[in-house]
C-alpha cells in the first residue's frame, strides 16, 4: 500500500478524473515530501505520505501504479485580507496610481475588426495565508469527478469603492491523499 499526494492547484485544470476501485498510473516527483508539504499536513500526516505526484513540471520516470483503495481530500484553512492595490502589490511597479476616486485604467486588448475586450482591475488584491495545524482529511469518491467535493467559495466581488471588508477565514482543498495497492 502506498500513500500518493495530489496537489489541488495541479488538478484543477488537468489530470484524469478516477475514482475508487480504478487503476491508476500517477508520475512521482519525489518519494520525499518537502517541507511546504509539511507545513500544511503538518508532522503526524505527512509522515503517511510514500510519494508526491506531479504532471505539469516534468517527465517522471518514476511511476506508481495500482488500484485505488481509498481518496481522502485534504483542506485547509485560510485568512483572506483584501488590501488596497498599489505598485508592487498587485500592480506593475511602475504603475501610477489613480487618483483618489478614480478606477484603475482599462487593460484592453484588440481582438482585431474593431473589436477589443477590456478589464479594470480591482481596487483590491486578495493576500491569502494559510493557518497552520488546520489540515483534516475528508473521504471522498475519487479525484476529479463531476460530482466531486465541493470547492471553497472564492472571494466575494469588488465593492466598489466601500472600504474592504476585514479579514475572513476559509476552508479550501488543497488536493488529496491516495491509497493505492501497487501491483
Amino acid at each position: 500500500m502506498m500513500r500518493v499526494w495530489l496537489t489541488e492547484w495541479e488538478w484543477a485544470c488537468c489530470g484524469d478524473a478516477f475514482a475508487v476501485g480504478d487503476d491508476v498510473d500517477l508520475s512521482v516527483a519525489t518519494r520525499v515530501p518537502g517541507p511546504p508539504l509539511a507545513a500544511l499536513l503538518g508532522p503526524t500526516l505527512v509522515a503517511t505520505v510514500d510519494a508526491v505526484e506531479s504532471h505539469h513540471e516534468d517527465e517522471f520516470t518514476d511511476r506508481v501504479r495500482g488500484r485505488v483503495v481509498a481518496v481522502h481530500a485534504v483542506m485547509h484553512e485560510l485568512t483572506e485580507r483584501r488590501i488596497l492595490r498599489r505598485p508592487g502589490h498587485g500592480a506593475p511597479l511602475d504603475a501610477e496610481m489613480p487618483a483618489d476616486g478614480e478606477e484603475w485604467p482599462m487593460i484592453r486588448r484588440d481582438l482585431g475588426g474593431g473589436v477589443f475586450a477590456g478589464t479594470r482591475p480591482s481596487r483590491y488584491v486578495i493576500e491569502v495565508v494559510p493557518i497552520t495545524d488546520t489540515a483534516s482529511l475528508e473521504a471522498v469518491d475519487g479525484v476529479r469527478l463531476a460530482s466531486g467535493e465541493a470547492r471553497a467559495a472564492g472571494p466575494s466581488g469588488d465593492a466598489g469603492h466601500a472600504d474592504p471588508p476585514g479579514e475572513r477565514t476559509v476552508r479550501s482543498p488543497a488536493g488529496w491523499l491516495v491509497d493505492i495497492e501497487v501491483g
